[in-house]
């Protein structure tokens, strides 16, 4: 049986790359791609792939976010998370959307291609060394909204801008930054930035 793929990645090396990978397999079909979450969504409701291989940060929503549409209107299609920024907290947001395979970029050909077949039958696979990370990191104190507000102050990004991204208004966001940094136990966001990172939690 021929198993039906998108790919979804901003990056136009890693796609057409995974893309060059993928078709030396005889049983895949890359039926479409995409460079932005809003483009996943759009090419996955009119092919309706098997799998979609999804990069972790893209353009909005990010690749878990389609994940869990994805979930709840395309039940069929099962998702992957193809990430440069593997870690803990978003593995554990991963698995809550129905992901069900989770691995970096890093990983060969052979094994992208196992695991879109794995996947495809009904398995999971998260790669080894995220899982053990995760574990051993705990439950992360910081909501879902409060972990993206923090990633994206991480970058410098002003309350404003962090406020467009996650359509939220100014006021909201600088509620969920002061609510990391008490969570954390912590003076600043900046302070709550490295705890966060450290614990794989953003």
């Amino acid at each position: 049986m021929t198993v039906t793929v998108l790919l979804a990645d901003d990056e136009n090396l890693v796609r057409s790359a995974m893309r060059a990978l993928l078709a030396l397999e005889s049983d895949f079909d890359i039926v479409a791609e995409a460079a932005s979450g809003g483009e996943a969504l759009a090419m996955a409701r009119r092919h309706q792939p098997h799998v979609a291989l999804l990069d972790l940060q893209m353009p909005a929503p990010d690749g878990i976010a389609v994940a869990e549409v994805l979930r709840d209107e395309l039940p069929a299609t099962k998702t992957v998370i193809v990430t440069s920024h593997g870690r803990a907290g978003h593995l554990k947001r991963a698995l809550s959307a129905g992901v069900r395979g989770f691995l970096p970029k890093t990983v060969s050909s052979g094994v992208l291609a196992d695991v879109v077949r794995t996947v495809h039958d009904g398995g999971r696979y998260i790669d080894p060394e995220l899982a053990a990370e995760a574990i051993s990191a705990g439950e992360s104190p910081l909501t879902p909204r409060e972990a993206d507000a923090l990633e994206l102050a991480a970058g410098g990004a002003p309350v404003e801008e962090i406020a467009l991204r996650v359509s939220l208004s100014p006021g909201t966001v600088r509620n969920y930054l002061s609510s990391c940094v008490t969570k954390l136990g912590v003076s600043n966001r900046h302070e709550a930035v490295e705890v966060a990172r450290r614990h794989g939690w953003i």
